[in-house]
């Protein structure tokens, strides 16, 4: 199976060098040139099969130049009971909020208590590989922006990995006190973490732009490295995230929640659009969903978008209890409309270009249609949040982070709306001790502690939810970094770092 850029088809690889590369050098995004199809045999199949057996089926109809015996030591290696605590690393809590009852797939089980765990405790073992096929024996430079999640579980995948130096920014007033301290305190002698002075987008767009600068990258050539991604925009990291829904439609037949064959809908909380398009990328499969509902927060660009066909970056930006979500440039979303142009990389660039020109596009009305066939829009603000996370443990004793309470109230909103009775997972992305003052304060529950670990206990002993253990070990911990550069300065500390610059 090929892979093509985005906004240029010309430019198409398999997917090692996909996976080597992270982005197109035209600044596109690798798409596959299908989507294989799961048959009715293969997913029945799929029923009795444990989460590692139905990884290796779903990657090998991908990873085409990978063996067998490749994808099941990635798959083997990733997915551990001692990384992500059971054999089964994405299992569905179901609770009743409101009257109706909610799926919810928690994620957030592994090393670093984010969902992207699911993700990144295997693309080093697919980098390593990719390399070894395509790097031409050159250093891997993993270059991360995050918006609190991605930035810990990258370098916690990534370290001391050989052949590869890892590097992350992150917006120094954009994400939890936990999650800085994560990335702060992370070990390793090929990590590098470092804050920027502005937002995830201001982060994520320098990224880019250092990725796709010629001479950025012979510099790197130079010192026998290139550059890659462990953002969403590497395929690498999407292919994993499209297990983790088939794998939870079979964990509903399982639990009699549907028949095989009967449609399920999925919420998912979403910032940058990778984890919900994930979702889509599984129906395209041929996985039975009826609808994808897209919960945002009050950062609500995806929302208006799906609403009205017009993507406008030029709004306000809100720091928010949810800051994984505080973004107004959703990559993935690129790789949404290319599929939904009917794979045009001119119509697919045309948009792109608007977006960094003028910050702001328009789909077609075909388009526009398509996405609201599928999609349905919601946002839950900073009151609508907190009233969630205190709803749900009120009534069914279940606590959530500040992400998923998004989730959970987006479709509550869309179940009272349409009236629409259709199973739902909904995707529960992180512990809620990652968040721990906005869930303290969601439970309203007296005087706030001032230590962040303080914080953590108290929570434990009013609600009785089980601290994960990466979290508890941090406590008493030392950073290691605590650099802050302005956002035009990113590139200087990526050579500096390397020891190039």
């Amino acid at each position: 199976m090929f892979y093509y850029s985005t906004q240029d088809k010309s430019n198409s690889v398999l997917s090692a060098q996909a996976i080597a590369q992270g982005i197109a050098q035209d600044g596109g995004l690798f798409v596959p040139e299908s989507f294989p199809q799961i048959t009715s045999d293969e997913l029945s199949s799929m029923l009795s099969m444990s989460y590692r057996d139905r990884a290796k089926l779903i990657i090998s109809k991908y990873l085409t130049d990978f063996t067998p015996e490749e994808i099941a030591d990635c798959v083997d290696s990733a997915y551990t009971a001692a990384k992500f605590g059971s054999d089964d690393p994405a299992p569905i809590a179901s609770v009743k909020y409101n009257g109706a009852e909610l799926n919810l797939l928690e994620l957030w089980h592994g090393p670093t208590c984010a969902f992207k765990d699911m993700a990144l405790q295997i693309l080093p073992h697919f980098l390593t590989k990719s390399l070894k096929k395509v790097g031409g024996g050159k250093d891997a430079v993993i270059l991360v922006a995050t918006s609190g999640d991605t930035g810990k579980a990258a370098l916690e995948g990534f370290k001391d990995v050989d052949h590869t130096r890892i590097i992350v920014f992150y917006p120094v007033d954009g994400v939890s006190a936990m999650q800085k301290h994560q990335m702060n305190t992370q070990e390793g002698d090929n990590v590098y973490v470092c804050a920027i002075r502005g937002n995830f987008d201001d982060a994520q767009t320098a990224v880019k732009k250092i990725f796709t600068d010629p001479a950025t990258s012979e510099i790197l050539a130079d010192h026998n490295m290139m550059f890659s991604s462990a953002n969403s925009i590497n395929w690498g990291r999407l292919l994993p995230q499209i297990v983790y829904y088939v794998s939870a439609y079979c964990d509903m037949v399982n639990l009699g929640k549907v028949n095989l064959g009967d449609k399920i809908n999925i919420t998912v909380p979403t910032g940058n659009f990778g984890n919900i398009l994930a979702a889509y990328y599984a129906r395209e499969m041929g996985l039975p969903v009826k609808r994808f509902i897209c919960a945002s927060n009050s950062n609500k660009v995806l929302t208006d978008f799906i609403n009205t066909g017009v993507y406008d970056k030029n709004r306000d930006f809100y720091t928010t209890v949810s800051p994984s979500m505080d973004i107004l440039v959703s990559s993935n979303l690129e790789r949404l409309l290319f599929a939904l142009s009917g794979n045009s990389d001119t119509l697919t660039k045309s948009y792109m270009d608007a977006l960094k020109t003028k910050g702001v596009y328009e789909v077609t009305p075909e388009i526009k249609e398509k996405i609201q066939s599928s999609f349905y829009g919601g946002f839950a603000d900073e009151d609508a949040t907190a009233q969630t996370i205190h709803d749900l443990f009120e009534q069914q004793n279940y606590l959530c982070d500040t992400h998923t309470a998004v989730a959970v109230s987006v479709c509550d909103a869309y179940i009272k709306a349409t009236g629409d009775t259709t199973p739902v997972v909904i995707a529960s992305t992180a512990s809620p001790y990652k968040f721990s003052k906005a869930v303290l304060t969601a439970l309203d529950k007296g005087d706030m502690p001032e230590s962040e670990f303080d914080m953590v206990e108290k929570l434990h002993e009013l609600t009785g939810a089980q601290v994960p253990a990466p979290l508890a070990s941090l406590r008493g911990k030392t950073a290691r970094f605590g650099d802050v550069t302005d956002k035009e300065d990113m590139q200087g500390v990526v050579l500096r770092a390397l020891g190039i610059g």
